[in-house]
């Protein structure tokens, strides 16, 4: 049989609450810097939560027209920043590439919800005959991807995955596969998410997924693995990375950042909402990334987690690491970016795979902020506030979501 492609990150681009490019937010996870604050962008005087993790000082001029920047929904633009940035980084040069062999694949857990909540209110208030007849087709998930498509003339495969909370992980996996598979040469895969609004926070809200405790310390809010957890906090943002076969990279001088070497994808089959407290759902995951890439358990030593600081994912995700990984769970370490990021929903995963291949070039593991007090249940180790030295050769991200949903990844250092 002949060897597997090998596959490698060459690009990585994001907008988040720490910063509007990649180096910035490395530097606030590095830095445990939180990103969450008081909603100030409209009233929430109303609402039990009021702070969410926003983007400070976006503008989608900066990346389209000021025609697109008004029509296009904001989960679109903060993807087309993020695939800019991730391109550049690279060293994509469109005009030497096959553009019916680079695709797409950035997806979303609710898409253009903030122009579906504004025409809702226009109809409404104004009628039918005043709701904007080409509405659909941009606040529909593959939005994003279909518009990078056409601004960026590619032909290949073009998806946006759904898959929740688990949806970042799930676009860069299945486009490891794809690459795989030989139905292209380079895809850009992420997550892209805008949600935060007066309905978002009201639902989210509303089934306790995000804590109420906190509008007087939002810095403090998200509290993953802590004992007085009471829920994540809701946050924005795209992070992409891009994807290349080896030869493809080698072909064209590329820097290669890390290479993917094991994707898994499960289900609970428990709940529409609340994760399995087993764990064993997750556990299938971890296995099937861990096993894809030719490991045993104990060759990894670091997971960035999805710890959401919800009191029922943190425990069935720790459920799941000692289940998968047995004794070694307490040999490994677990960090979790949402306490300084909060929680980007479709974009977190993808956020996580980026940090565990800037981890593997800086030879750091950022910390997870605000655990005070360990909950007796999440008894791993979480990197607690300071960033940790360590020298790694192996990182996996992990994601989980709405509907059962679990994602892992594998992520291995560069070798020749």
């Amino acid at each position: 049989m002949a060897p597997r492609q090998r596959i490698v990150i060459t690009g990585l681009g994001a907008v988040t609450p720490l910063g509007l490019d990649v180096p910035t937010t490395w530097e606030g996870l590095v830095a445990g810097r939180s990103g969450v604050a008081a909603v100030t962008d409209f009233d929430v005087s109303d609402l039990p939560v009021q702070i969410a993790a926003q983007l400070k000082g976006f503008d989608p001029q900066h990346y389209v027209d000021y025609r697109e920047a008004r029509r296009l929904p904001r989960f679109t633009t903060l993807a087309i920043a993020a695939t800019q940035e991730a391109i550049a980084d690279a060293g994509l040069d469109l005009e030497k590439e096959d553009r019916n062999r680079m695709g797409l694949e950035i997806g979303s857990a609710v898409g253009g919800i903030d122009i579906l909540v504004d025409q809702a209110q226009v109809f409404l208030e104004k009628g039918p005959r005043r709701v904007n007849p080409v509405v659909i087709p941009y606040f529909i998930i593959n939005a994003a991807p279909c518009q990078l498509a056409l601004m960026l003339d590619l032909h290949g495969p073009c998806s946006a995955p759904v898959s929740a909370c688990a949806t970042g992980i799930n676009a860069i996996g299945e486009s490891f596969h794809r690459l795989l598979l030989g139905q292209a040469d380079v895809m850009v895969a992420g997550g892209t998410e805008a949600a935060i609004s007066r309905l978002g926070l009201a639902v989210f809200g509303g089934i306790r997924a995000l804590t109420p405790n906190h509008n007087h310390e939002p810095e403090q809010a998200c509290r993953p693995f802590d004992a007085t957890r009471s829920g994540t906090v809701i946050a924005e943002g795209a992070a992409v990375v891009v994807l290349e076969t080896l030869e493809h990279a080698q072909r064209r001088g590329a820097r290669i950042y890390a290479e993917v070497t094991g994707y898994g994808f499960s289900a609970d089959g428990y709940h529409i909402a609340a994760p399995d407290p087993s764990g064993q759902g997750g556990a299938i995951a971890f296995r099937q990334a861990v096993a894809e890439a030719g490991l045993q358990p104990e060759d990894v030593p670091l997971i960035y987690a999805h710890g959401t600081g919800t009191p029922l994912n943190d425990t069935s995700e720790t459920n799941a690491i000692k289940i998968a990984f047995g004794e070694h769970a307490y040999h490994l370490a677990v960090s979790s970016n949402k306490s300084m990021l909060g929680h980007m929903l479709g974009g977190a995963g993808s956020i996580s795979v980026i940090n565990a291949v800037l981890t593997l070039q800086h030879d750091l593991i950022t910390p997870t902020i605000n655990l005070n007090q360990p909950d007796p249940e999440c008894d791993l180790d979480y990197v607690p506030w300071q960033p940790r030295q360590a020298h790694l050769d192996v990182v996996m991200a992990n994601c989980s979501g709405f509907g059962g949903q679990n994602a892992s990844l594998v992520v291995q250092r560069y070798q020749e």
